[in-house]
């Protein structure tokens, strides 16, 4: 009997392909779109972010065309929840979240898994750039970076357990972006060349403290900016305008250059310094995740990669009271606080967690 498939489609050329390459591949394929909010739920006017009704649409014409059942599923309250609530959270904490790990954790890979399962799916299949091996020795899942390097997402997806691997399939963790096109433009798809999306899917202006104030009402209080010393330096607009390693913004005039090195919630400041004051030899990691091994015991060398969009750097991670320390070879620049550190080992995923404040 054919494997059921469930495809998380979002209307884009990488989740088609995928639901296309399982078919190919003699699956049983059903498509999925998730509906997590409106546009007037989130403030937005004239724009179209994904998770909207036009990518509804979207995928349900290439779900036609494959000749698949396709479902909507509204996860509107749940993504309200567990994702932007958080995001508010850590915004309010003087942190700098990533809504689109914890969507992927607690929806994509939590909510969609156990729909699907209840309608009787063996797996769910995705349009993320990486994949998934099991490895015999380790007897353990493992998460592996995509073949091309400039597409991986496996940074936003270190917080899926043994159960979520074993049960989801990346069709295209082993193409290139041009191949995914190719294929979709050659199947006759009509979202062949509808670009991606690179802002989070609720503030696709990327106007994030606007956001926070406009629709989650969000107060952003008034404070100072202060030197290392505590001398006041000038106010800020709330700490929610700022994230670590800014510059522009400000709206001060120094001498030499000034960036964000801090902020305070609790005392309501803004911490400015030299390009310098920026760098870090290490950082506490808390809510740890790990995926090739089953915990940390000792000292671990790994690389480390604390954005999307950076390289990984060498360090060393030890646990420590509950936590994990990370010791970088060289100073790193900018480590922020709500962010992810995710550690890895050549290719494979070891695990990860949330940047610590210090």
């Amino acid at each position: 009997m054919k494997e059921k498939v469930m495809v998380a489609m979002s209307g884009g050329v990488d989740s088609s392909v995928a639901a296309l390459l399982l078919m190919e591949k003699g699956y049983k394929v059903t498509g999925a779109t998730l509906r997590l909010f409106s546009n007037s739920e989130a403030g937005i006017k004239g724009r179209r972010p994904c998770c909207s009704l036009a990518d509804v649409e979207d995928a349900r014409g290439v779900a036609a065309r494959l000749g698949i059942d396709h479902y909507v599923f509204n996860f509107g309250a749940e993504f309200r929840r567990e994702v932007i609530a958080r995001f508010a959270e850590g915004y309010r904490k003087g942190e700098t979240p990533n809504p689109c790990i914890d969507c992927n954790r607690y929806i994509k890979f939590g909510k969609l898994l156990e729909r699907a399962k209840l309608m009787g799916m063996d797996k769910i299949a995705t349009g993320h750039y990486a994949r998934v091996e099991f490895d015999p020795g380790r007897g353990r899942w493992l998460l592996k970076k995509a073949r091309d390097p400039s597409k991986d997402q496996t940074y936003v997806l270190y917080e899926m357990t043994q159960e979520e691997l074993a049960s989801t399939l990346f069709p295209i963790g082993g193409l290139k972006k041009t191949g995914v096109r190719a294929l979709a433009a050659a199947h006759g798809f009509g979202n062949a060349k509808k670009p991606d999306s690179e802002d989070i899917c609720f503030v696709p202006d990327g106007d994030y403290a606007g956001f926070l104030v406009r629709v989650l009402g969000i107060r952003a209080e008034p404070g100072n900016f202060i030197d290392r010393n505590g001398k006041v330096l000038g106010r800020h607009r709330g700490i929610i305008h700022y994230t670590i390693g800014q510059r522009k913004g400000l709206r001060l005039s120094f001498p030499e250059p000034k960036y964000v090195v801090k902020k305070d919630a609790e005392n309501n400041t803004v911490l400015l310094g030299s390009s310098e004051e920026l760098l870090s030899g290490g950082f506490s990691v808390r809510d740890a995740n790990w995926i090739s091994i089953a915990n940390l015991k000792g000292p671990m060398r790994v690389g480390v990669k604390i954005r999307y969009s950076q390289s990984e750097s060498p360090a060393v991670v030890y646990p420590e009271g509950g936590k994990i320390l990370v010791r970088f070879d060289r100073p790193q620049r900018a480590v922020t606080p709500g962010q992810s550190a995710v550690f890895y080992d050549g290719d494979i995923v070891v695990g990860g967690g949330k940047i610590a404040n210090r």
